[in-house]
């Protein structure tokens, strides 16, 4: 792990990452490359794979402070890299338990604010601790913005911004987004492009999500809002 964890603070660096900000973040990515070989927490099975999925999560860094919601967070990305760059407090939703165990751990070694729960973001979202109580909120999933929006808006207190990370976004989903959001309490503030086909689109709330939402365990997913 001293190895992987040498060479990740390395290509960060080489990458422009400050060198303090490169060993803690070398430290979670040594951790997650470690895990991942006993349970499937990431696509990235070595430090050349990884370090991308790194300097992706970090592209958010400049919009989250306070608090964050990571929803069905996997091994923590972009959570734990969030959360590390910006101090952060962090709560990571993932319904897997060794995953969750994971990123409790994870956590712990890395020094951060928060906690990881084993629960699926519909039943997460309605729990009083959780709901409207973010800043931020982020999401990798792989479903549709719409879906997303559904998982996410319900944690953010009001003006607390969903920061959605898409690639290429047909005409239809897009409109669907734009017409599930205001449902959820929220609107599409920004749509923000990177390189190649990535884009950030950012969703502010402006008033209490009704109780109905998120619906009940996957129907966000078989049955996205407007889509």
């Amino acid at each position: 792990m001293a190895e992987e964890h040498d060479e990740l603070a390395a290509a960060l660096a080489a990458a422009g990452i400050a060198a303090a900000l490169a060993d803690r973040l070398a430290v979670y990515g040594a951790l997650l490359l470690e895990a991942n070989r006993n349970v499937n927490l990431t696509g990235a099975k070595d430090v050349a794979a990884l370090v991308p999925h790194l300097l992706d999560a970090l592209t958010l860094a400049d919009d989250v402070s306070e608090s964050l919601v990571d929803v069905g967070s996997g091994g923590g990305l972009p959570g734990i890299p969030l959360a590390i760059a910006t101090g952060a407090r962090v709560l990571l939703v993932e319904p897997t338990a060794k995953k969750a165990a994971f990123l409790a751990r994870a956590l712990r070694e890395c020094g951060l604010a928060g906690e990881a729960i084993a629960e699926r973001a519909e039943v997460a979202a309605r729990d009083t601790r959780f709901r409207e109580q973010f800043a931020f909120a982020t999401a990798r999933a792989v479903a549709s913005a719409p879906t997303v929006a559904e998982l996410t808006v319900p944690f953010l207190r009001l003006g607390g911004r969903a920061l959605l990370q898409r690639t290429i976004m047909e005409p239809r989903e897009r409109q669907a987004l734009e017409d599930a959001a205001p449902m959820l309490g929220a609107f599409v503030r920004e749509e923000r492009e990177l390189d190649g086909e990535r884009r950030i689109l950012v969703l502010e709330k402006r008033t209490p999500t009704e109780q109905r939402f998120p619906r009940r365990n996957g129907v966000p997913e078989k049955r996205p809002l407007c889509l």
